[in-house]
């Protein structure tokens, strides 16, 4: 099943972008009505989050949210099969393109938008450097291997297990790598600290501030918004000055600056993940 679905995806790479979308927009509605307990995990997540909202608003978000994801995960097609040109057409590289030239120690806030995999594709065939990202495996080894070479497509990327350990990510950052970090996530307790993201206490890995200062490394967010055309990978200045030595306040200060991209695009942002899972000592669960 695993590869007739990856044969499938090849099939789709050809298309045209629009009759992709559509493709995907009717598989985000299927999911959306076939896969309550998900759908409830988004709404969880918008409540939580915006509790200012209207329950009318959070549902409409929430159908966004499931169209997004959906046509994101058929536009991994063409980014991963299509020809060069046509990927290059697509993803536009937008804003402060300078703060990733040259060899300085760079990290690249990437958060979970939906259009993550646009980002790191667009990054490494059009920026002129090595880009190294902290890869988990995927349970089936054919998704895995399929997943593998899609996002490091193109020359200059290179995944490192967590397995690997600091030193070696460290080794690479300092030797003018740009690392390709997505620290925005649930990871569990383990080496998580609770910052507020919302106003809610949200378990979250302190590694960004942490690879910043042992890298001696700018931190460079970069925004994926899916758009009609493809996608725009927009790249914001460094953030000045980070780290500030105090983790906890270094992780919540990129909570809180996450929230503003988020914002601006509340729709892409990948709700479907169980950001509270994780609760603290004697908080009820939300899920």
């Amino acid at each position: 099943m695993s590869r007739l679905g990856i044969l499938l995806m090849r099939c789709l790479a050809p298309l045209p972008l629009g009759w992709i979308r559509a493709i995907g927009w009717m598989l985000g509605w299927i999911l959306y009505v076939l896969v309550p307990p998900r759908r409830h995990v988004v709404q969880v997540n918008l409540a939580l989050c915006f509790p200012q909202w209207p329950d009318a608003e959070r549902r409409r978000v929430g159908r966004e949210v499931f169209v997004n994801v959906a046509q994101s995960f058929l536009d991994r097609a063409w980014l991963w099969h299509a020809d060069p040109d046509v990927v290059r057409r697509r993803v536009v590289l937008t804003g402060a393109l300078h703060e990733l030239a040259g060899s300085d120690p760079t990290i690249v806030f990437a958060p979970h938008f939906v259009g993550l995999d646009a980002g790191v594709t667009g990054l490494t065939q059009q920026v002129a450097r090595r880009f190294i990202g902290i890869y988990t495996r995927q349970s089936n080894p054919v998704v895995d291997a399929w997943v593998l070479q899609g996002r490091h497509r193109f020359g200059g990327a290179r995944p490192m297990n967590r397995s690997e350990g600091v030193r070696e990510i460290v080794s690479a950052l300092r030797a003018g790598d740009i690392m390709y970090l997505l620290p925005d996530m649930n990871f569990g307790p383990e080496d998580s600290i609770f910052v507020p993201f919302y106003g809610v206490p949200a378990a979250t890995v302190p590694s960004l501030s942490r690879f910043a200062r042992l890298g001696r490394a700018k931190v460079v967010p970069v925004v994926t918004r899916l758009t009609p055309g493809g996608y725009e990978v927009h790249v914001l200045p460094a953030w000045d000055p980070f780290p500030s030595g105090d983790i906890a306040a270094d992780t919540a200060l990129m909570n809180l600056r996450l929230q503003d991209y988020i914002d601006q695009m509340p729709g892409q942002y990948y709700w479907v993940h169980k950001r509270f899972k994780t609760r603290p000592p004697g908080a009820p669960q939300v899920y």
